[in-house]
């Protein structure tokens, strides 16, 4: 472990920093705010999920964009650094909220920064390492940024602690209070990244800045097994709606707001605990045996939220939710990173979390519809979409195991 962190570019530490400052910010609002939309503006859980699904869908078509441009233009850095910036200025303007739509726009902006940065950052982070040391460079990336969130959560706990007698449900000012609190580290992140990264390109095209000169937006060309990845991604995160409904699943079976957020700094914990040594066990073993035992814990854990009769047995599981985060999480980004060559990276980190993004949007807006349905129509309750995503993530882990050898 010793001789791997020694062996790690200046870039990797320089882009953990600013993802562990940028998660400190994001992560004291960001597990409000369906909180905040249910307790506060009273929104139904379809409207919650519609919210979090065109989020990440508009994140991940600029991704395919921001990526492409990378590749063709030869430099990752400040397309990164512009992202970050966006997405910054966005964050405060969610202290005027006081409609759903207002938090629809501001999710916008904020994930329109991260579609810009997303996919130059992980090409940046792939280019700074080798194939030996992939793994164990994107789980360090990985730990930094949920080391950022369980700090995040962290204050936004003490802020609920302070600011609320009843913590049953989220007040206003304290969703306020986090949001103001939040501002502070999400500029640091972005001063961090504008003085610290460097660009990085072995191949001479990248080296000389003038990157490939054309845009590609296509799979054509691109790895048999990279498709089939593809496809099977696309498949398991149809399943895989948003945390939210984790969240909501967690306040209806009995947990108050904080008790929540040391539910998650529980997830947070474990998660960046174990993202470094699995990501570099993936160096050793192989990315897919890891992303298999990650999607079978998955839908374990899904399964038993679906189940779950009490608060507690829902905070066990999210806890144990961190081992199938930390499992794949980084270990797919460097799954892409050795199936498809240096100047398509940014396309193919592009088109593979817009995949991810895009199917979020139908993933989040059918598990609102299938808890509490639409309209006349009740749903089939807090269980159905925990089951949804159970079958679907086994199922993806099975053709996961058959056809990406």
């Amino acid at each position: 472990m010793k001789n791997k962190l020694r062996k790690l570019h200046p870039n990797i530490w320089i882009v953990t920093a600013t993802s562990f400052l940028t998660d400190i910010s994001s992560e004291m609002i960001v597990y409000l705010i369906p909180l905040f939309l249910s307790n506060v503006l009273g929104v139904r859980m379809a409207f919650i999920g519609l919210i979090d699904g065109v989020a990440e869908t508009t994140a991940s078509l600029v991704k395919i964009y921001s990526g492409a441009l990378s590749d063709k233009i030869g430099k990752r850095k400040w397309l990164t650094v512009l992202g970050y910036a966006i997405s910054t200025v966005a964050k405060p303007f969610l202290y005027f909220a006081n409609t759903w739509g207002w938090v629809l726009g501001v999710r916008f902006a904020d994930r329109v920064g991260k579609g810009i940065r997303t996919a130059p950052r992980d090409a940046l982070v792939a280019s700074s390492t080798d194939e030996s040391n992939r793994g164990f460079a994107f789980g360090l990336h990985r730990a930094g940024d949920t080391a950022g969130a369980f700090i995040g959560i962290g204050i936004a706990a003490l802020i609920i602690w302070l600011t609320q007698t009843n913590q049953a449900f989220l007040s206003v000012n304290t969703f306020r209070i986090a949001v103001l609190a939040s501002i502070i580290p999400a500029v640091l992140a972005v001063i961090v990244l504008a003085a610290g990264v460097t660009e990085v390109s072995p191949s001479t095209s990248l080296r000389s800045g003038k990157g490939s000169g054309v845009m590609r937006l296509s799979l054509k060309g691109m790895d048999a097994r990279f498709k089939s990845f593809l496809f099977i991604v696309v498949l398991f995160t149809l399943g895989n709606s948003s945390d939210s409904f984790i969240i909501l699943r967690a306040q209806e079976r009995g947990l108050s707001v904080l008790q929540t957020m040391f539910m998650l700094m529980t997830f947070t914990a474990i998660y960046t605990i174990l993202s470094g040594p699995l990501g570099a066990l993936s160096d050793k073993v192989g990315r897919r045996k890891l992303i298999i035992g990650g999607w079978l814990m998955y839908g374990l854990v899904y399964l038993g939220v679906a189940l779950a009769q009490a608060g507690w047995q829902i905070w066990m599981l999210f806890g144990l939710y961190g081992i199938y985060y930390a499992a794949t999480e980084g270990v797919a980004k460097a799954l892409v990173a050795d199936l498809v060559p240096e100047a398509q990276r940014g396309t193919a980190y592009g088109l593979f979390n817009a995949a991810i993004g895009i199917t979020a949007l139908p993933a989040s807006l059918l598990a609102g519809l299938l808890w509490q349905g639409a309209g006349t129509w009740a749903g089939f309750g807090p269980s159905a979409p925990f089951l949804f995503g159970a079958v679907l993530a086994l199922f993806a882990t099975l053709l996961l195991w058959r056809w990406v050898k």
